[in-house]
């Protein structure tokens, strides 16, 4: 029985003014849930001085949530829906369009 789908991944080799402030970084969230069609509810996001963001959005569908390192031009994120498995590809794919990482290790599981 699955019940979600979840996508764990590193980008390497982002351009660290993507990476640097919640402006930038929630633009790219909420384009990547609004690519996948996505339900937003509520969404926050920390800014570290002097760099880095930690945020989330919260979906109806479960959740999508990103730590970066600008210094390192690397971020970390989870893609977690229970839409459809469709919809966790095409917003883990947007975030690479948006992001365009250099390289990128990433983890998926079927949940349930």
């Amino acid at each position: 029985m699955t019940v979600g789908w979840h996508i764990l991944a590193e980008f390497y080799d982002v351009n660290p003014d993507l990476l640097k402030n919640v402006s930038s970084v929630r633009r790219v969230l909420e384009k990547a849930v609004e690519d996948a069609k996505l339900t937003p509810i509520r969404s926050h996001y920390h800014q570290f001085e002097p760099h880095g963001v930690t945020g989330f959005v919260l979906l109806e569908e479960s959740h999508i949530s990103i730590h970066t390192w600008p210094e390192h031009g690397y971020l970390a994120l989870d893609v977690f829906t229970c839409s459809s498995e469709e919809q966790t590809w095409e917003a883990f794919e947007a975030l690479k369009r948006e992001f365009k990482p250099g390289k990128v290790v990433h983890f998926y599981k079927e949940r349930g």
